[in-house]
């Protein structure tokens, strides 16, 4: 184990350590526990694709019924083609799936797993104690 002083004592609210202190053990686990790179950015680019609100809002439509992009348009407010490309990369990261009907084409979502990472979310953010307000917006937002 290495233990740093560090420069900059600890201020009140921050998220640093007094001192750094670098446990070998916890780190080698870490690396043996790793996601490989690919894996890593799939990951990320479906945490993004859902970090969109007219994304979320597609997805939560598609949680209850299977809606064509005309549907899904006149609910947002919004173009067919600006839901058009939303829906495209949802398909692309395998998020969504469609069907055709004769000239119309059926979304809906690609499995379960997509249902679970969107209500997992939103339980997470209906806990008690979990601010309703909007200082988390300003974590992402600059």
């Amino acid at each position: 184990m290495l233990i740093y002083e560090n420069e900059e004592k600890m201020k009140k609210g921050k998220d640093i350590c007094d001192c750094r202190v670098i446990h070998d053990d916890k780190v080698n686990k870490a690396r043996q526990k790793a996601l490989d790179d690919l894996t890593t950015e799939d990951l990320c680019q479906t945490f993004k694709a859902l970090g969109d609100i007219s994304r979320i809002k597609i997805l939560w439509a598609l949680e209850y019924q299977e809606m064509c992009v005309c549907d899904l348009a006149a609910f947002l407010g919004i173009s067919e083609s600006a839901v058009s490309h939303q829906l495209r990369l949802l398909r692309t990261l395998r998020l969504v799936k469609n069907r055709r009907a004769g000239t119309i084409l059926y979304y809906r979502l690609a499995d379960d797993h997509v249902s679970q990472l969107v209500r997992i979310a939103l339980e997470h953010i209906e806990e008690p104690g979990v601010s309703k307000n909007n200082s988390n917006r300003k974590l992402f937002n600059k």
